[in-house]
C-alpha cells in the first residue's frame, strides 16, 4: 500500500530505511520530543523498521515518507493506539532534520489522517504534543487538527522532564485543510 503527494511516496517501513532511521532517531530534537531509546546502531533501526511495518495486530499504521525523487526517508508517521470499537486513533510523526521546515510534517500527517478516515473508518484522530514542541503544534494546526486542551503533566520527554501536552483532535467530517501554505513556507 502507498499513498502519494506531488512530492512523497509514504509506504510501510523497509528495512533499506535503516541508515536514515538511525539519523533521524539520533537527532537531539527527536530524542527530546519523540524518542526511540532501542535505536542505537543500524542493526536497531533495521529491527524498529521492521516492527513498523509489521501491521498484523491492527493496533498501529507506520509510515515512511520518502522523498520522489530521491528516495531518501524524511519521516516516519504512525496512526497508533486505534481503537476500532470507538474508531478512533492517535498519530504522532518524527521529520528527519535534513527535511524540517518545509511542510513535511503537515504534509504526511495529513495524509495519513486522511487514509485513516478512509481505510480504518476512524471517525476521530487525536495529536498530542508537549506545549513546548512549538514545531509539533504547527504541524498539527496545519494539518487541520483543532486545539481541544491542556493535559497538565501529560508527559515526559526523552530527557526526562514532564511537560503539559497541548491536545489536538481532527474529526472524519472536519473539512479537508488546504496544507499548500504549510509546503510553500521557506
Amino acid at each position: 500500500m502507498e499513498l502519494l503527494t506531488g512530492r512523497l511516496l509514504l509506504r510501510r517501513p523497509a528495512e533499506d530505511d535503516a541508515a536514515d532511521a538511525l539519523a533521524m532517531l539520533q537527532d537531539p530534537e527527536v530524542v527530546r520530543w519523540n524518542p526511540a531509546p532501542a535505536v542505537v546502531d543500524v542493526q536497531s533501526a533495521r529491527a524498529w523498521c521492521a516492527r513498523g511495518a509489521d501491521w498484523s495486530d491492527g493496533t498501529h499504521a507506520t509510515w515512511h515518507a520518502v522523498d520522489r525523487s530521491t528516495g531518501r526517508l524524511v519521516a516516519n508517521c504512525a496512526i497508533f493506539a486505534i481503537d476500532h470499537d470507538h474508531a478512533t486513533g492517535m498519530i504522532g510523526c518524527r521529520v528527519a532534520p535534513w527535511q524540517r521546515r518545509r511542510g513535511i510534517g503537515s504534509e504526511v500527517v495529513e495524509v495519513v489522517t486522511r487514509w485513516g478516515f478512509t481505510a480504518l473508518g476512524l471517525a476521530r484522530v487525536q495529536l498530542e504534543h508537549a506545549v513546548a514542541n512549538v514545531g509539533s503544534c504547527r504541524v498539527a494546526v496545519n494539518a487541520g487538527f483543532v486545539y481541544e486542551g491542556l493535559l497538565r503533566s501529560g508527559s515526559r520527554d526523552g530527557l526526562g522532564e514532564r511537560h503539559d501536552n497541548h491536545v489536538h483532535g481532527r474529526l472524519a467530517t472536519d473539512p479537508v485543510p488546504d496544507i499548500t501554505a504549510a509546503i510553500a513556507r521557506p
